[in-house]
């Protein structure tokens, strides 16, 4: 794996929501991507760089920037950026002003699908199997003719997101093709979206030719379900998304269950043997974390992400402790991916929740720099309980322990080894530390 990796902190941001975009036409189709005006967005971005780095975050993980007809992942054009952010220069002058800074910038790539209105299927609807691009489909032509609706395979139901079939050679060219050509503009790495859809063995072939040019570029996998340290194997993928990580941490401070928390753990460690997980608490697809554990237990949250191994992301927001709840309907994600302001907000502008999650951020982000080698380090869980938990995570003599009360008493915990307070607040004293109700702190020395 690449080595500056060991070292990347991400802010994740959902681009087209960041910029107020329209997302879904109120009337008609969503125009082509030729048909609609360019509106030059994406320097709201840029705006906001000084803000990731005060957090202490030294990477963007960019959502869907390709030209799409709605919500960015029904591509239309890989080639180009969407008008509703901008276009090739806006994209490329953020990454530059981004490098700048010494942020990195990762690319969202949909390459399980495409969007039915892309100028390749459309081929296939005009032109049937007779189609140049007929090849990187995956069509039933029995009984069709001119004028038929084409019927190929879709992304898990949704009839707009058309499967691109990951067995031709054709599909395999053209994600090399687009991987390199915005890794050859600058870009560091990609975020595969839907990549438990995908065979590992088309990634196999794609990114070995990928590294050939870009060899310290980074791929992480969306990947929901399954044997992650299997699919690593095989797709030769860097990184794949943690959810059961996620969900443990989620509901085991949600349901004050720190027996579920210490499981996911567990089992979180034990992929280390084969690579570095891409860690979170929100993404633009969950219900935002303060939402979820509420804004007393945030601080627990992070705590487990910043201290644990892994690639940890923050979801643009979370640090001012937005709310919102991803809901199973048309329109259920806009919750969680609403518009930012053209600027951050002063520290003084921000409600109370709104500053000391941001001073949380920061000062667990500051551990995580302070301490890069917790990127592959181990944890132990040295104490359990139903709503206490210290965790131990180590390699040789270097040493970070978190200690967790979710509880509604104060307690006292083992310490661990460790004799100071790196963050949050407690009294260390006599190989103990004492946490006050729903207190937590991570400890060193």
């Amino acid at each position: 794996m690449t080595s500056w990796v060991e070292h990347a902190l991400w802010w994740h941001v959902y681009p087209l929501g960041f910029v107020g975009a329209d997302i879904r036409p109120p009337d008609a189709p969503a125009p082509s991507a030729r048909e609609r005006p360019v509106e030059h967005r994406l320097g709201r971005l840029e705006a906001w760089l000084d803000h990731v780095v005060d957090l202490g975050l030294n990477g963007i993980a960019l959502g869907p920037v390709f030209a799409s007809s709605t919500h960015g992942y029904d591509t239309l054009d890989h080639f180009q950026v969407d008008p509703r952010l901008g276009d090739e220069d806006d994209l490329l002058r953020l990454v530059a002003t981004a490098h700048d800074r010494g942020v990195r910038v990762l690319l969202d790539g949909v390459f399980n699908h495409v969007g039915r209105a892309h100028p390749a299927f459309r081929a296939l609807e005009e032109d049937g199997p007779a189609a140049p691009t007929a090849g990187l489909f995956r069509v039933r032509w029995d009984g069709w003719r001119p004028g038929d609706r084409v019927d190929a395979d879709v992304f898990e139901g949704h009839d707009q997101l058309v499967a691109l079939d990951h067995g031709s050679s054709g599909t395999v060219d053209l994600v090399v093709d687009v991987m390199t050509h915005w890794l050859d503009r600058g870009v560091d790495g990609w975020r595969l979206d839907a990549a438990y859809a995908v065979p590992p063995a088309f990634w196999a072939a794609v990114l070995p030719r990928v590294r050939e040019r870009h060899p310290d570029a980074w791929f992480s996998g969306e990947v929901i379900h399954g044997d992650a340290a299997a699919v690593v194997r095989a797709s030769t993928m860097d990184s794949v998304t943690q959810y059961e990580l996620w969900q443990g941490i989620w509901h085991g401070i949600a349901d004050g269950n720190c027996h579920e928390l210490a499981h996911a753990i567990r089992r979180h460690d034990a992929l280390l043997s084969t690579f570095v997980p891409s860690t979170f608490v929100g993404n633009h697809d969950v219900t935002r974390i303060t939402s979820a554990v509420g804004p007393r237990h945030l601080p627990h949250a992070l705590a487990v992400l910043f201290t644990v191994a892994g690639v940890p992301s923050v979801y643009a927001g979370d640090e001012y402790a937005f709310r919102g709840v991803k809901e199973a309907r048309v329109g259920g994600d806009d919750a969680v991916r609403p518009a930012f302001p053209p600027v951050p907000p002063a520290p003084a502008d921000l409600d109370p929740e709104g500053r000391d999650a941001f001073r949380t951020h920061q000062a667990l982000v500051a551990v995580r720099r302070r301490h890069p080698w917790l990127h592959r380090a181990h944890t132990d869980v040295v104490h359990l309980e139903n709503t206490a938990i210290v965790l131990r995570t180590a390699i040789g003599t270097d040493a970070v322990v978190t200690a967790l009360n979710i509880g509604d008493e104060a307690v006292s915990l083992p310490a661990a080894g460790s004799t100071m307070i790196e963050a949050g607040a407690g009294e260390v004293d006599h190989g103990r530390v004492r946490l006050a109700a729903s207190g937590w702190a991570v400890l060193g020395g």
